[in-house]
């Protein structure tokens, strides 16, 4: 994955010698991860239900494999650091489940879409973090956050599916914006109440408007993501 600049407001010194502070915020933003991983994990499981045929179900299976191999991945690290895996899926599971309740496919479509917006929301995050995250855990966060190959089938079948029956496209594009505004709004619920992540991430935890250019700089490659599934 290639390295964009930062945005505005967040900080470009990744190399800084680690202080206990700056620690502490990383082992937060693992014991954050972990819990989403552990929420998509259980979510995916749930929504390949609504799989029509054998090969959708082995594709959302693959995704599903994908998010517990990330999850052992984290919870080694936050092992390491003290942390038990646990007690941080405990803390911070209550967000991903909320975010996961209001966006409950009701469709096989609208699960496809909510699969592949998901992935490239996670690495769209990573690459405008990429240029501020610590050296030690830049390519945890990348293996962890970096978009997969699996969901590419779920590209694949939308994009095909509103080919075939363009009646698709209105709905599932008010779908995806309201994917994008519940992501960006339960992000925002984690980086209010976890002040040492914010700190890590941006240069002035104050700044609300270098939060708010790194927001706008994840929704256009959103937007970009939403013209390949031919919902633009």
């Amino acid at each position: 994955m290639s390295t964009a600049p930062p945005p505005s407001g967040v900080s470009s010194d990744p190399t800084a010698s680690p202080d206990p502070d700056r620690s502490d915020a990383v082992g937060k933003l693992f014991a954050v991860l972990l819990a989403g991983e552990y929420a998509a994990f259980y979510r995916l499981i749930d929504e390949s239900r609504m799989a029509p045929d054998v090969p959708s179900g082995i594709a959302i299976a693959r995704m599903a494999a994908s998010e517990i191999g990330h999850f052992d991945l984290l919870a080694e690290q936050i092992s390491a650091r003290g942390i038990d895996p646990a007690g941080a899926v405990q803390r911070y599971r209550s967000v991903f489940d909320q975010y996961h309740t209001v966006t409950t496919p009701k469709t096989w479509y609208e699960v496809l879409v909510k699969a592949y917006v998901g992935d490239g929301l996670a690495a769209d995050f990573y690459t405008q973090l990429v240029g501020v995250l610590p050296r030690e855990v830049r390519d945890v966060v990348g293996e962890v956050m970096g978009q997969t190959a699996s969901s590419q089938f779920a590209r694949e079948q939308v994009s095909a599916a509103v080919a075939a029956d363009p009646l698709l496209r209105s709905p599932l594009t008010l779908w995806g914006r309201r994917l994008l505004g519940e992501a960006v709004t339960h992000a925002q619920w984690v980086l209010a109440a976890e002040e040492e992540v914010t700190d890590l991430l941006f240069s002035n935890a104050s700044s609300l408007q270098g939060i708010a250019t790194f927001f706008d700089a994840v929704a256009a490659k959103h937007a970009d993501r939403m013209a390949d599934l031919g919902l633009g």
